[in-house]
């Protein structure tokens, strides 16, 4: 089969980089990349995948860049009308969305508004505006397919269902990270080195400390409910430590279907591209006997207060998962740069959703500038 060219937002990234694996194994054309400001990277890819335009959201990144592909005929731009133009070129048949946090809802806008399919990897963009993105994607005749695992698996386990009322509920499995089991006083002297050590998953930064602190796990809940048009009531969360069952969906006659592979970001990745097809993946098929027996475990929100958060503030609605987010991503950031301690994300993200008020019936402009208000709160 022929698979169409594709335009990579967040091409430096893990998601990104294993995205241009699967390109590269299946003989797939890129129409464009881009990247923060990782000049080094992106040029390594240009030269390599060839595209027509690479984008830094950083103009002086941007300007390196130039030079560097100087004589290469690839053009370079910046700034978010540069990822507005990747997402929209003519040649993209797919776009994926790899970037990182709310900078990736007006591209992924725009995607839409040009018919792109997308393979959606950046949740950020349904969680904090997931109506608006999923009323858009009706109205241009848009195709989501999500690429992160576990909505992928439901998306999977969906397939045969003609009927949605037939779902009784999903069920999202998460590792636990690397603290499940730890008391909330225990984890006040975690250091980042601690929580980049995931079990099961390699990640990039911010996302392994979402999955540590569960956060990541609450904004995927909120996804799933704007993917699948599901209340919260019917979206839960069971502990997997060995990361092998992705999802499950139990239907109402009490059947539940689950989709099993290795930890490996590949196999959803391809599948956004290939759909409604498979094709041989390059990653390792799974070894059920030597998996061993596969374990669920009930999720522990009163140490991990993250999950109980993104279930208020989706329950509260209107801008609430955009001021939820906001302030997570501002958190985090500084949990990175060594600025505060791991219980102080959750304790800045709860101060915001106590201070910053919630507009109801959001415009782009309002969960923009609630975005803007919960990261000034946590800063």
């Amino acid at each position: 089969m022929k698979i169409g060219t594709i335009s990579i937002l967040g091409s430096t990234g893990s998601i990104g980089r294993q995205t241009l694996s699967v390109a590269e194994h299946l003989g797939v054309q890129v129409c464009a990349l881009t990247a923060n400001g990782n000049v080094g990277r992106i040029e390594e890819q240009a030269r390599k995948f060839q595209p027509k335009l690479c984008v830094m959201m950083d103009p002086e990144a941007a300007d390196e860049l130039k030079k560097r592909l100087s004589g290469t005929g690839i053009a370079v731009r910046s700034g978010m009308d540069g990822l507005i133009e990747a997402a929209s070129m003519d040649e993209a048949e797919t776009v994926i969305t790899a970037v990182m946090g709310m900078v990736g809802l007006r591209p992924t806008l725009a995607a839409i508004q040009a018919k792109k399919r997308i393979g959606l990897a950046n949740k950020e963009t349904l969680v904090c505006a997931g109506e608006l993105v999923m009323a858009a994607a009706e109205q241009y005749g848009a195709e989501i397919v999500p690429v992160d695992s576990e909505h992928s698996a439901i998306f999977q386990c969906l397939m045969g269902c003609r009927d949605r009322s037939e779902i009784q509920r999903l069920i999202l499995t998460a590792s636990g990270g690397p603290f499940y089991g730890k008391t909330f006083a225990e984890l006040e002297s975690i250091k980042k080195e601690d929580a980049f050590k995931h079990p099961t998953w390699t990640m990039g930064q911010k996302i392994t400390i979402d999955s540590a602190t569960m956060m990541n796990k609450g904004l995927e809940v909120i996804e799933a409910m704007r993917l699948y048009h599901l209340p919260l009531s019917q979206v839960d969360v069971v502990i997997h430590p060995g990361s092998i069952v992705h999802s499950l969906v139990e239907f109402c006659d009490g059947a539940i279907m689950a989709q099993l592979g290795v930890p490996d970001m590949r196999i959803p990745i391809q599948l956004a591209l290939t759909y409604p097809n498979r094709l041989p993946s390059p990653a390792k098929p799974l070894d059920l006997i030597s998996y061993g027996p596969l374990n669920f475990l009930p999720p522990d929100q009163e140490n991990f207060p993250c999950l109980k958060y993104a279930k208020e503030a989706v329950t509260t609605g209107g801008t609430g998962c955009a001021i939820l987010n906001g302030a997570n991503e501002a958190a985090v950031g500084m949990f990175l740069k060594d600025e505060i301690g791991f219980n102080d994300i959750p304790r800045k993200v709860r101060h915001a959703l106590d201070t910053v008020p919630v507009q109801q019936n959001p415009t782009l402009e309002d969960i923009l500038e609630a975005d803007r208000l919960a990261r000034a709160a946590v800063l």
